[in-house]
């Protein structure tokens, strides 16, 4: 049995020592909360500090799992959750100051889930102003620092999640993503995680008053971040659960058939015209490798298109937030968040109305031809981005910095796009720092990617462990 402190243990240990008697929930709580008042004045990962609930919720599930047994497979593990998302009693800013009043009167979709399959919920986290940012900073709570070092960002906009988990708040943190939320972050600290495809989680909050543009709806997904693949499966096998509020959801198992023979995967350093880090680049040639050794068929091959598609993305989505939000951004958003807008607009040239709906026309050939690839190649191992962790604040930094964090980012917004899931997990550790590959499969197939990313963090480490070495 191990004897590291309770907070450093992973959900899978937590949840199994929890429901056979060797700890109790109690003791499980207050040691991640214990560890979250220890390290948070530091990190700013937790903006919404839910200790005294969540320690008198652990003793009642204690009397709950000596009665009746576990609740669910997530009995009594501590959790955060995302600050964009609704949380019966709880205040959804969306990073935003003027929406810091907003109470949620239910709970999303996602926080259900969690509490169905027992978890306990300990905080809430930060995320930047309308979720929109490849860092996490906002003037209603502050930047939310990465735990390897204050020069990087934490990644956007689940950096207060990623952030979280990763200095022991916690073993799982809520996360979500519209063009890169829930992989950023892992990219940028080392967690992992897996981004669900289109119709797997489901997505809605009790207190909007009106339904998000369809790109938003279509793009847009939740899940989780964590410090090791199996939490992420763990988790997710939860979350993948049916509820009508999202239209979008089809009730589909999370495994699904296992592949007969070997399970070939696409692999790619194609980084088109931005050069790629020597840094990625071992990354990558250490995950292939370790896939290889796994018994995966790992050939060279090209993915459709994938420059050209992230940028129709870009055009796309800003051309739908600057008619749909854009007021709001100029009314409510700081002078960062509005200028940062500025400048995604001048580089992503948004598309007009007439030029979304053949956007969408064409969008649908993307995904043909991406469905094709993947019916041959099953897997396929991309850069994430083609350099390794950013300057927290590059994306501020005029138009140069966003070309750099976001508009190099091909391989990021579009999985979102077509609606592909994607996992990221480090392979790498350079100069101080994790460095991310990506692993994009077949719609449903969420538990292939998983099984792929438990193969390169076997053969790379759990990061955390570095950072919890250096205390």
């Amino acid at each position: 049995m191990t004897d590291r402190p309770l907070w450093q243990l992973s959900a899978c240990e937590l949840s199994e020592r929890i429901a056979s008697g060797g700890v109790s929930v109690a003791k499980a709580v207050q040691a991640c909360v214990d560890r979250m008042h220890d390290r948070n004045p530091e990190i700013n990962a937790v903006v919404d500090d839910l200790s005294d609930e969540a320690l008198a919720q652990a003793v009642e599930y204690d009397r709950i799992l000596r009665e009746s047994g576990p609740i669910g497979s997530l009995h009594g593990v501590p959790v955060t959750v995302k600050e964009n998302v609704d949380q019966k009693g709880k205040a959804t800013p969306n990073g935003v100051t003027a929406f810091k009043d907003i109470i949620a009167p239910e709970d999303s979709p996602i926080v259900r889930s969690f509490r169905k399959a027992g978890a306990i919920i300990i905080g809430r986290t930060n995320t930047p102003e309308f979720s929109m940012r490849a860092t996490t900073s906002n003037e209603l709570h502050g930047r939310t620092f990465n735990p390897w070092n204050d020069w990087a960002t934490s990644g956007g906009s689940s950096g207060g999640a990623s952030s979280a988990v990763m200095s022991g708040m916690g073993p799982l943190s809520h996360g979500n993503d519209i063009a890169g939320s829930l992989r950023f972050p892992p990219a940028a600290t080392g967690a992992v995680s897996v981004k669900p495809g289109l119709g797997r989680t489901p997505a809605y909050n009790p207190s909007a008053t009106a339904e998000r543009g369809m790109l938003a709806q279509i793009m847009s997904v939740q899940g989780v971040i964590a410090r090791e693949t199996r939490d992420v499966r763990l988790a997710m096998k939860s979350l993948i659960r049916y509820d009508p509020h999202d239209p979008w959801m089809v009730p589909m198992p999370f495994e699904g058939e296992k592949p007969d023979g070997k399970v070939k995967v696409a692999f790619t350093k194609n980084t088109y015209e931005f050069p790629l880090h020597p840094a990625v680049e071992k990354a990558l040639d250490t995950a292939r490798q370790a896939l290889v050794d796994a018994g995966y068929d790992v050939t060279d091959a090209e993915p459709p298109a994938v420059d050209v598609i992230g940028r129709e993305m870009g055009s796309a989505l800003f051309g739908e937030m600057k008619i749909l939000l854009g007021d709001d951004i100029l009314k409510y958003g700081s002078e960062t968040i509005c200028e940062i807008f500025q400048n995604c607009y001048e580089y992503f040239k948004p598309y007009n109305e007439t030029e979304l709906i053949q956007a969408m026309a064409k969008r649908s050939h993307h995904i043909r031809q991406w469905l094709l690839f993947l019916n041959e190649y099953p897997l396929v191992l991309t850069p994430f981005l083609h350099q390794p962790t950013l300057e927290w604040d590059r994306d501020a930094q005029g138009i140069d910095g966003v070309v750099d964090m976001l508009g190099s980012a091909y391989y990021v917004g579009s999985m979102n796009y077509m609606g592909l899931p994607a996992g990221n997990v480090s392979a790498n550790y350079n100069d101080g720092l994790p460095v991310g590959v990506q692993i994009v499969g077949r719609r449903f197939r969420e538990d292939m990617i998983l099984d792929a990313c438990e193969a390169i963090e076997s053969r790379v480490g759990i990061m955390a462990e570095k950072l919890f070495e250096r205390g």
